[in-house]
């Protein structure tokens, strides 16, 4: 069973997700998968990891984030607090329709976002982020400099990923350090990264993994943040459905 669903987030707007339901049984396992910056439920590893993920019967729930795809808002107000109450609030819809065990998976921007829900929740019994971002902040200064950071801060508005995108952007992801909240996660936890990432550097991924108890980290050589090598974006899908399946079991 697929179906296209509608939830709202706390300000009561509408987010549009895709249910993905292979067994019907809601006592099954069932994983909310989140995009990541500028990107929608289509995107290519979202749509990769249902199909993975079902062929192990487990459930998936794609998502659209606040601003993003076919979910209600301007994309130039998104920040990492939106997103997060969208994952906690497709966790909480998935349980108001009777799911039992909801894991999240998270690629870069939706990484920190799942991170932090993670943090937040009691619901989760996993996660597995994909090139998570764990710190905005350290991102945006290494891409624009100190001059572009404080032209964003003046202009109020900036273009990240040829997408405006306002300042306050920035000074949400101070509040929302994903290094802050790593020690709060106690499900267990996988991280893939690859070394050539030259968006999210793979310290902040190292870093993240010492300070989540228990969790695994995959460094995958050469490749860059959005796998365009196939080798490793299959190896990439691949260790995020095992993970998931293995602990599933459990």
């Amino acid at each position: 069973m697929r179906e296209k669903l509608f939830y709202l987030n706390s300000k009561g707007e509408k987010l549009c997700a895709v249910l993905s339901d292979p067994s019907g049984d809601f006592g099954r396992p069932i994983i909310v998968l989140c995009h990541g910056f500028n990107s929608s439920k289509e995107a290519r590893s979202i749509v990769t990891l249902e199909k993975t993920l079902n062929a192990k019967n487990i459930s998936t729930f794609r998502i659209d984030f606040f601003g993003q795809g076919e979910s209600d808002g301007n994309f130039e107000d998104i920040t990492a607090s939106e997103a997060v109450d969208d994952v906690v609030r497709a966790v909480n819809f998935l349980k108001s329709k009777g799911y039992k065990r909801v894991g999240l998976v998270g690629s870069s921007f939706g990484g920190l976002a799942c991170l932090i829900a993670a943090a937040k929740s009691h619901e989760i019994y996993v996660l597995a982020l994909r090139s998570p971002v764990a710190d905005y902040e350290e991102v945006e200064f290494l891409q624009r400099g100190e001059d572009g950071m404080l032209k964003w801060k003046h202009e109020k508005i900036a273009s990240k990923e040829n997408r405006p995108v306002k300042y306050a952007f920035i000074e949400d992801a101070k509040r929302n350090n994903g290094l802050a909240f790593a020690p709060k996660i106690f499900v267990p936890t996988l991280i893939v990264h690859g070394d050539a990432d030259r968006i999210v550097p793979i310290g902040q991924s190292k870093k993240l993994a010492s300070l989540i108890p228990g969790c695994r980290l995959e460094i995958i050589p050469g490749a860059d943040h959005r796998y365009t090598d196939p080798e490793h974006f299959n190896k990439m899908i691949g260790l995020i459905t095992e993970f998931i399946a293995g602990t599933s079991l459990n």
